[in-house]
């Protein structure tokens, strides 16, 4: 079920804590339980990508330890397993609003897709990576029910294109240094063209999320939004000089790792919740 990567399902709380609306009535439980649901989703997708790949896993060095590629599930455990919870993460966002069923079951068509199809189709897999990102922030804004700003939707999706170009970037280096096996599209992929992937992806993160910040310049006379624009572009930086390093093939261990994106992702956290207090 992979708990470290729910994480990534943080970003469902995200639309409504940029709005201001978690202290609403009822909207913090409805947020809660749609970031649920979508950990129940991504489970379950990921249980039955560890069958569908299971033989590819047993030659990674760390993916072979997955209970599936080790021996310790069967497939057909992991079937049940992944089919039981993408039902239960459903049955959960049609609880909390009907068109939240419809945002989830896009994302689970679109991540069960990636496992099937996209993750071998040079730049589909990026994009599918990215839109996967983008529709956990569009849930969270309609659990919530906010409106969705369009600079905070271009932000997510080139930050989750740079972490997705990071992971290529990490397994085309581990392959390349080891002399491991790599699967096909990675064959496809260069570093230079990742570079520019990274670098651009980056720009256009930095760009949107410049354009969202000065929006609304101050606030009681003083300029909140434009403030996060330092640990913002600061927790960019150091992820681009991590993945440099080689690192980024699990984005969620190099997140909560690395001391210095912790600090830079902290700041951030803590300037955005007064910036959005003092707005309320």
């Amino acid at each position: 079920m992979r708990p470290r990567q729910w994480i990534k399902n943080a970003l469902v709380i995200g639309a409504a804590g940029a709005a201001g609306a978690l202290g609403s009535d009822h909207v913090f439980l409805r947020v809660g339980l749609a970031c649920l649901a979508f950990c129940l989703l991504a489970s379950g997708v990921y249980a039955i990508n560890d069958v569908r790949d299971v033989n590819e896993d047993r030659l990674h060095p760390r993916k072979r330890r997955r209970p599936i590629a080790a021996g310790e599930l069967s497939e057909r455990a992991g079937i049940t397993l992944g089919v039981g919870l993408l039902v239960g993460g459903l049955a959960l966002c049609a609880a909390v609003r009907p068109l939240l069923l419809l945002v989830g079951f896009g994302y689970a068509a679109l991540t069960v897709s990636y496992t099937l199809v996209w993750r071998r189709v040079l730049f589909f897999d990026l994009v599918a990576i990215a839109g996967g990102f983008v529709l956990r922030a569009v849930a969270g804004g309609v659990a919530a029910p906010v409106t969705l700003s369009k600079w905070f939707l271009v932000v997510i999706s080139a930050a989750a294109v740079l972490v997705a170009a990071g992971k290529r970037r990490a397994e085309l280096t581990r392959t390349t240094l080891g002399g491991e096996a790599r699967r096909d599209v990675l064959e496809r992929y260069t570093h230079q063209l990742l570079d520019v992937i990274l670098v651009g992806s980056a720009a256009i993160a930095l760009f949107a999320y410049a354009m969202w910040a000065f929006a609304i310049p101050s606030v009681d006379g003083l300029p909140w939004r434009p403030l996060t624009l330092i640990p913002f572009a600061a927790c960019i930086a150091r992820y681009g000089v991590l993945v440099a390093r080689g690192g980024g093939e699990t984005p969620e261990d190099l997140v909560i790792s690395d001391r210095w994106l912790l600090v830079a992702g902290l700041t951030w956290l803590v300037v955005f919740a007064l910036g959005v207090h003092a707005a309320g």
